[in-house]
């Protein structure tokens, strides 16, 4: 992976809008405050499209006894 695109403060400020563009298509950009990184712009995840209900249908498995306690913690508190 490339390395990150580093500013600095009044770089940032003069070209904030091309920093975004650069985050936009994946890039992480530093930014810098006499010579030292203090923050970094990365790009969001993208949101999830879900399309309604069972739209995650087949995707998830859930183990049988998702529900039980592991003995230890039932002991722990007394629940068994």
């Amino acid at each position: 992976m490339e390395a990150a695109r580093q500013y600095n403060v009044h770089e940032a400020k003069t070209h904030f809008s091309r920093i975004l563009e650069q985050v936009a298509t994946g890039d992480e950009v530093v930014i810098s405050k006499a010579g030292e990184p203090v923050a970094k712009v990365v790009p969001l995840r993208p949101k999830v499209q879900r399309t309604g209900r069972g739209s995650l249908r087949g995707q998830i498995q859930i183990a049988e006894d998702f529900d039980e306690l592991p003995d230890d913690i039932a002991d722990a508190f007394g629940m068994r």
